[in-house]
């Protein structure tokens, strides 16, 4: 027996080959992971995909790829392909996280600790 067609499911592999236009990495050179920071310059245009213009929408101010991905329910990769589109028509910009802080020497760290008890 033939079932008929399931409908458009939000999560199926061929509503997101739509979506990414079959691709499975951005299309900039620049390096998106979980934590690089995506930020809108503008509104989001009618002649845009949904998903991207509820991007722009959402990125207002500075949202992780991690954070979109769990807002919009999408997987990362199809958001690192839908920032990287974004990116290349210049209407959003990325930064990498701010670096953590490099830990000082540890000779100097003994130095001031010493300094300390001598007081």
């Amino acid at each position: 027996m033939n079932e008929p067609p399931t409908s458009w499911e939000d999560d199926s592999p061929e509503r997101l080959y739509v979506i990414t236009g079959g691709r499975s990495g951005p299309s900039t050179a620049v390096r998106l992971d979980l934590v690089t920071l995506v930020v809108a310059k503008g509104p989001p245009q009618p002649e845009m995909q949904p998903e991207q213009a509820a991007i722009l929408r959402m990125c207002r101010s500075p949202l992780s790829v991690a954070e979109i991905a769990a807002y919009t329910g999408l997987p990362v990769s199809v958001v690192t392909v839908l920032v990287g589109d974004l990116m290349a028509a210049q209407r959003v910009q990325v930064r990498p996280p701010v670096p953590a802080a490099q830990l000082p020497d540890l000779a100097l760290i003994e130095a001031v600790i010493d300094g300390l008890q001598k007081l």
